[in-house]
């Protein structure tokens, strides 16, 4: 495989794995590189994009790198999001928006275990349209980002309060829910203690919800 052919897969990879990113070691690892010479690829990418003025960037983050757009577009994302025509939400988003909602915090991970299919596409356009923010990272291999809904989300909806969402129960089952969170922690390697801990909060939310 040549140069350009390795970091054609970089960045095919960077884009699948959306905001969560990536680390040098989970890249060399897919590849099967050495990680200096990823290092040196993507150094050699953040070059070439930036010479070639492209619309997307690789950061690094606390030793994660990801896709991103460029700071100087911001205000024609913020128009983006805000436009009219992409108010509508469509099934795919009151979809995640009602896991993330009734679940919170939740992580992407939980949410594709629901769904049964790749979510982070429609979690980023929830983010975009300030429904969804990022609440934390939850314990365990690799750290997970969790999401949770935004005072914007209440607004949406014209709800006052996340209690004046209808029963969950009429929207999940819990106990089948519950049971496949348990399977997907310990496959992650979570301790169950501490992310019970966590979730002390939501649980209290879903017993005021069931009321």
């Amino acid at each position: 495989m040549v140069a350009e052919e390795k970091k054609q897969v970089i960045e095919g990879l960077l884009f699948a794995a959306g905001e969560e990113g990536l680390s040098l070691k989970e890249i060399a690892d897919v590849i099967g590189l050495a990680k200096d010479e990823i290092r040196l690829l993507i150094n050699e990418m953040q070059v070439e994009w930036k010479l070639e003025r492209r619309g997307i960037q690789i950061t690094k983050v606390a030793q994660i790198y990801q896709l991103t757009t460029l700071p100087e577009h911001a205000p024609y994302l913020e128009k983006l999001a805000q436009a009219p025509t992409r108010s509508q939400l469509s099934r795919a988003a009151i979809e995640t928006l009602a896991i993330i909602a009734y679940r919170q915090p939740v992580t992407r991970m939980e949410i594709e275990e629901i769904r049964g299919v790749k979510s982070d596409r429609t979690v980023q356009v929830l983010q975009r349209k300030g429904l969804v923010r990022e609440v934390g990272r939850a314990e365990g291999a690799g750290r997970p980002i969790l999401y949770g809904t935004t005072k914007e989300f209440l607004e949406y909806f014209g709800l006052n309060h996340i209690a004046e969402l209808p029963p969950a129960d009429s929207i999940f089952n819990w106990r089948e829910w519950e049971e496949d969170r348990q399977d997907l922690f310990k496959r992650l390697g979570v301790d169950m203690s501490s992310e019970m801990t966590t979730r002390s909060e939501e649980t209290d939310l879903k017993e005021e919800v069931e009321v």
